[in-house]
């Protein structure tokens, strides 16, 4: 069948199932209510704005190994065949994206298995934008968490841990990866211990405006090997952690499922 015929048929289906879908709509949310579950306790408080967390990638965004983190192949465009479609090749780890269990582990959770109520999670911001301002090496350490529980309160069960670091405007340039003439790259992360403190806490999740949980320096990756294998994940790239609260938003993880991945790009918005 030709391409403009397929069009045709599927714009006379459409016509046709309109009214279908018309009078079903009141049956079909009814029977949606159903499979909804109760709502996270983070959602209690109510919100009233919603904030973008998601950096927009391309073959420029930067990524940790320095190569392309997406390709993108236009086979069908609307000029010539009335829609536009791509294909995409996609690294799991480039743009704000996950890193599950078992990216760091022989047997952990893959991203398709972490629980969809840990998706959803109390947002806890450590604001370290001074100091890292001054020394790109610095680190979230036990210290910082002291000072927002101090703050803030208790750090609540099945919270996303952030680190806000300013690097978030950097995406634009090089200073991004920071790397240095050896290839070291240099920007903040979480310190082993403050990785540690957070696992006595019921946090699920710990999140940076940077290329790594680990500070880019890191030769061990100490902070990526005692979290993700303690089952909890992780969040890379974080954008616009200046433009919510240090505490009382809630965060949206809209993780990819693809069978046994080790993480990848996720749409996260914040509700504040």
């Amino acid at each position: 069948m030709c391409d403009i015929c397929v069009i045709n048929a599927v714009k006379d289906k459409m016509l046709s199932r309109r009214s279908f879908f018309k009078a079903s709509a009141t049956a079909g949310a009814a029977a949606a209510l159903s499979t909804v579950t109760s709502a996270p306790a983070a959602l209690a408080g109510g919100h009233g704005g919603v904030v973008d967390m998601t950096h927009m990638y391309n073959e420029a965004f930067p990524t940790w190994g320095g190569e392309p983190g997406i390709g993108m192949d236009q086979v069908f465009n609307f000029a010539e065949h009335g829609f536009n479609l791509l294909n995409l090749t996609i690294s799991e780890h480039t743009g704000t994206h996950i890193d599950a269990p078992l990216h760091f582990s022989a047997d952990g959770q893959s991203v398709d298995e972490i629980p969809v109520a840990n998706l959803v999670c109390p947002l806890c911001v450590v604001d370290i934008r001074e100091r890292a301002a001054e020394d790109a090496d610095t680190m979230v350490t036990p210290d910082d968490l002291k000072a927002w529980i101090d703050a803030n309160g208790d750090i609540p069960d099945n919270a996303c841990v952030a680190m806000l670091s300013g690097w978030g405007g950097k995406t634009g340039s090089d200073e991004f990866r920071n790397a240095d003439a050896e290839g070291v790259q240099h920007y903040p992360g979480f310190h082993i211990e403050a990785a540690q403190m957070l696992l006595e806490t019921g946090a699920t999740s710990i999140a940076v405006d940077t290329l790594s949980l680990d500070h880019g320096a890191s030769q061990d990756f100490a902070t990526h090997y005692a979290w993700l294998p303690a089952g909890r994940y992780g969040i890379e790239c974080l954008a616009n952690l200046e433009n919510v609260p240090a505490a009382g938003a809630t965060l949206v993880v809209g993780a990819p499922k693809h069978g046994g991945g080790t993480g990848g790009p996720a749409r996260i918005f914040a509700m504040i």
